[in-house]
């Protein structure tokens, strides 16, 4: 097994940090190692924000409600962005190209390339000896993070990284057997893996170091999708030129 492959099986997410900040090396190494990541037609729909101003941390801490939204080494937002790629259009072109900007096809695709670089800092980082968390609870209020980071029409923040010196050591969470998420030719009959998995994750639940509870994953899963949340996100997307046909 290589270095890379040590790397990606030993993820896990880090919400304490030291507070050593990153160095300007540091982070210019995450950014062109995402840059790196693969994009769709070369669009590179995406634009990542380094927050540093305490203000803004502490607005962003405010809708996210978790403390590394500030205790952190650097903080980063991933936008999907899909007003540079038209940034010099004429009047009469951009109208020509707005069917497409505002459609689901290229709202996907802003997303995706913004999470495949995402995923390629986060590598960066952990490679460095960094620890990272995803902030997807940027979206709390979606409205007022893109107000706080004064975004222009068809630029919208999707999620945060919050990236440090790890001050703590969380054991690895278990992930559903291979079987259940990958099959050949046919999508998987996943029910008995399912069943096996929620066994897996309630012991890990029971006998991990902190935070002990009696949980599975199913009942986390229907949990969380019986319960409205977020639902005012459709609506900000579709006012930023997103997702509108």
């Amino acid at each position: 097994m290589n270095e890379t492959i040590e790397t990606l099986l030993n993820h896990r997410s880090i919400r304490k940090f030291t507070d050593k900040k990153l160095t300007d090396e540091q982070i210019h190494t995450i950014i062109k190692a995402a840059q790196q990541a693969s994009t769709s037609s070369y669009m590179m729909a995406y634009t990542i924000i380094g927050i540093t101003d305490p203000d803004k941390k502490a607005a962003l801490a405010e809708v996210s409600g978790h403390p590394h939204v500030t205790q952190n080494g650097h903080l980063l937002i991933f936008c999907a962005d899909l007003k540079r790629p038209v940034a010099q259009a004429t009047s009469e072109q951009y109208e020509a190209t707005r069917a497409n900007l505002e459609n689901s096809e290229h709202f996907l695709v802003a997303a995706i390339d913004a999470a495949l670089a995402a995923q390629n800092a986060a590598i960066a980082a952990e490679s460095m000896g960094l620890g990272m968390c995803y902030l997807g609870s940027i979206r709390n209020n979606l409205a007022r993070t893109d107000e706080i980071l004064e975004l222009p029409k068809h630029v919208i923040p999707l999620f945060g990284m919050a990236i440090g010196t790890p001050d703590h050591q969380p054991e690895l969470k278990p992930r559903l057997p291979i079987s259940a998420v990958y099959a050949e030719n046919e999508y998987p009959a996943y029910e008995e893996d399912v069943a096996a998995f929620d066994q897996e994750l309630a012991d890990y639940y029971e006998s991990r170091s902190t935070n002990n509870r009696k949980d599975t994953w199913s009942e986390q899963m229907i949990r969380r999708f019986a319960k409205p949340m977020r639902m005012d996100v459709t609506e900000l997307v579709q006012k930023k030129g997103f997702n509108k046909r």
